[in-house]
This record gives C-alpha cells, structure tokens and sequence, in this order.
C-alpha cells in the first residue's frame, strides 16, 4: 500500500510561505518552487540502494558507498510540472527526463492525453511523477495511468501543495503509489482550487493569465 509523506521541515515551510503570498514575483516564484523541490528531492531519495566502493584518501585506502546505479526518470505534468525538474535534478543530474501532457475535456472534465515522451527503458526505471498542484487529483491519476500502461513498475508522486480530495483519488487509483506532499491543504473550493493553496501554479511560474 502506497504511503503518504508531509514534508514539515522549516526551510520547505518557510519557503512555501512566499509561494503561496500573492505578492510574490514570477521571477522569485519560479526560484522558489527550484529550492523547494531540490529539498524534496533531498527526501524522496533517501531509499536509494547503495553500494561498498574502495576509494584512495589523501591518508589511506578505505571502504565507502555510492550509489548502486538504479536508473531515475523525472516525469513533470505539463506544464506546471516542468518548474519542479531543475531543481531535481540539481541533486540527481543522470536522471532522465520524460513528459505527460494532458488536457481536460471540456464536455466530461476528464483528463486526456495529448503527449507523451518517455526514455526508453521504461520498464528498468523509477519514475517521479511531479505537478506543484494535487487538486482533484484527475492528472495525476491519469499521467500515473499512461506510465503503467507502457511498462512503468515504480512510480512516486511529488508535488508541493495537496487537497485530500486529490490524495484520496490517486491512494483509491493507484495503491501502489507513495505520495510526496510539502502541504496538505485544506479542501478543494466549488472552482477545484486548492484553498488555501497558492492560485495556479503554471500562471504564476510562466507569468501567463
């Protein structure tokens, strides 16, 4: 059964604060959500399989560990998700880099696919799925989807700022998936905005209405 981790560590709540302040800045908005996704990625990582290497010190030789090579992929939503991937990949710059686009149908309100773009070994790779909103969690459920369907086996969730309502529909969607959230919100209002949640993310990072 997939987990749900909240980061409450000080530097990614006090940096959430200045996202979510609607006086911040495109400029300073998108150096923020950089910062905090690389604390995230500080987090989400910390299960990687390590091995036992021998390295030459100034003093001596001596047994240390590197990582064991298990192969990353970065999958951001488009577009939002794309202002998560840098700061990513500041801390794991092998990881390849995939994209899910997808758009809602305005007559069903479901999300459809419009793009797709994944490294080829999917099947070999661990896939963080990111989006700065989880609102209803349709995306996410859905990019989640198009994932498995071309052979993904281990797939984590991230984003900054979640709704339960979004958390509960990929938990009920996707068991096997861990979720990665900075905030959990409140609620989703009759518009499926997050409140108090931060307005919307991809706006705000590319400074479009």
């Amino acid at each position: 059964m997939g987990k749900v981790y909240v980061f409450d560590h000080p530097l990614i709540q006090h940096k959430l604060t200045y996202i979510r302040d609607k006086s911040t800045g495109t400029k300073e908005f998108r150096e923020l959500v950089d910062e905090v996704a690389t604390l995230m990625a500080f987090e989400i990582t910390r299960d990687l399989p390590l091995k036992e290497v021998e390295v030459e010190t100034p003093v001596c030789m001596a047994k240390s560990k590197v990582l064991s090579g298990k192969k990353l992929g970065i999958i951001p939503i488009l577009r939002a998700g794309i202002g998560m991937v840098e700061g990513i990949l500041k801390l794991i710059p092998a990881a390849k880099v995939g994209h899910i686009g997808l758009y809602r149908d305005p007559e069903t309100l479901t999300p459809v696919e419009y793009y797709v773009k994944l490294p080829s070994d999917v099947e070999e790779r661990d896939f963080i799925v990111v989006d700065p909103m989880l609102a209803t969690g349709g995306s996410a459920v859905e990019a989640i989807n198009s994932l498995k369907k071309r052979g993904a086996k281990h797939i984590k969730f991230m984003c900054l700022i979640a709704a339960p309502e979004g958390v509960e529909e990929v938990k009920k969607n996707h068991p096997d998936v861990d979720i990665y959230i900075a905030a959990l919100d409140e609620k989703l209002n009759d518009h499926g905005y997050i409140v108090p949640g931060l307005g919307d993310a991809g706006d705000r990072l590319f400074g479009t209405k």
